[in-house]
């Protein structure tokens, strides 16, 4: 992997960039979608100085794992992975290889899908102030980071701007259609059950994850990021407690260094610590390597 880190493909690709988020920028190829995974890092809603070496390597990879794991049973937007593949679209392949993704252009459903098999974060929040999650009433007497007896389909609604909206399934259904609700409940919660049973052969828990799905032809198709430290809360199996804040396998690093900074979180934040960069590094990096070694 690379140790370089990029914080933005533009002036590297000859295409019109028509979306750039916190990690990923968007060029539009014509027929497909260009995707870049910078090594970009974001925490509370702020996008943070420097990025990370390999971390968008890391996100593109596991993500192309998954995406290939998973298409007999869900199809996805993956057209390729190859950077050669893209010709003089790209100024300077080697910077870009590794960490791009063409894809099908589809519709994006506004609701981002998310499974919980656990109770913890904002679920947990919600539990304790009324005993369900997104409407959903959970068994009394549930302990942070309890297991569910079943997984839960939390879904919440897409804002690009700000933070998701937790949403009851009723109110989901009556967003996008009663049958598209259902049939994106249904592949959400049997997607979070391949990774959960693969994450387990490897001692990693996959206590909550997220999905974004868009249509293509009226398909139903699964886009954006797969099963990656920014999109899913892995556990290893050894750290796992009840009652406690569990240290995740991803950005944890960059939230404890937040967390004991006097930043106001209302303010552009700090630069991080070169010690806190290459521990995150380190984090991303070790997650992929236990998961697709």
């Amino acid at each position: 992997m690379t140790t370089q880190a990029l914080a933005t493909a533009e002036g590297l690709v000859n295409a019109p960039l028509i979306h750039k988020g916190k990690v990923r920028e968007l060029y539009d190829l014509g027929e497909h979608l260009l995707i870049v995974v910078t090594d970009r890092i974001s925490a509370f809603d702020y996008v943070l100085d420097p990025p990370v070496p390999g971390k968008g390597s890391v996100l593109n990879g596991l993500s192309a794992h998954w995406f290939e794991q998973t298409a007999g049973f869900q199809p996805n937007h993956v057209v390729h992975t190859d950077v050669a593949l893209l010709g003089d679209i790209v100024t300077e392949p080697d910077k870009l290889a590794g960490r791009i993704m063409v894809s099908r252009k589809a519709q994006r459903v506004d609701i981002e899908c998310v499974v919980r098999g656990y109770i913890t974060g904002g679920g947990w929040r919600q539990y304790q102030s009324s005993g369900e999650v997104n409407g959903i009433k959970l068994p009394e007497g549930l302990h942070k980071n309890s297991k569910l007896e079943q997984p839960i389909f939390t879904p919440a609604g897409k804002n690009d701007v700000g933070h998701d909206e937790d949403i009851p399934f009723e109110e989901m259904a009556r967003r996008v259609g009663a049958e598209l609700a259902e049939a994106l409940r249904e592949r959400s919660l049997k997607l979070y059950e391949f990774g959960r049973d693969y994450c387990a052969k490897r001692g990693i828990i996959l206590a909550d994850c997220k999905f974004e799905f868009g249509l293509i032809d009226g398909e139903i198709i699964l886009i954006d990021e797969l099963f990656t430290p920014d999109s899913s809360r892995f556990w290893a199996e050894e750290n796992y407690k009840l009652d406690v804040e569990i240290d995740s396998m991803d950005k944890e690093p960059v939230r404890a260094y937040l967390a004991g900074s006097d930043w106001d979180k209302n303010s552009p934040p700090p630069a991080l610590p070169a010690e806190v960069v290459a521990a995150t590094t380190d984090r991303y990096r070790d997650i992929a390597r236990r998961l697709t070694e």
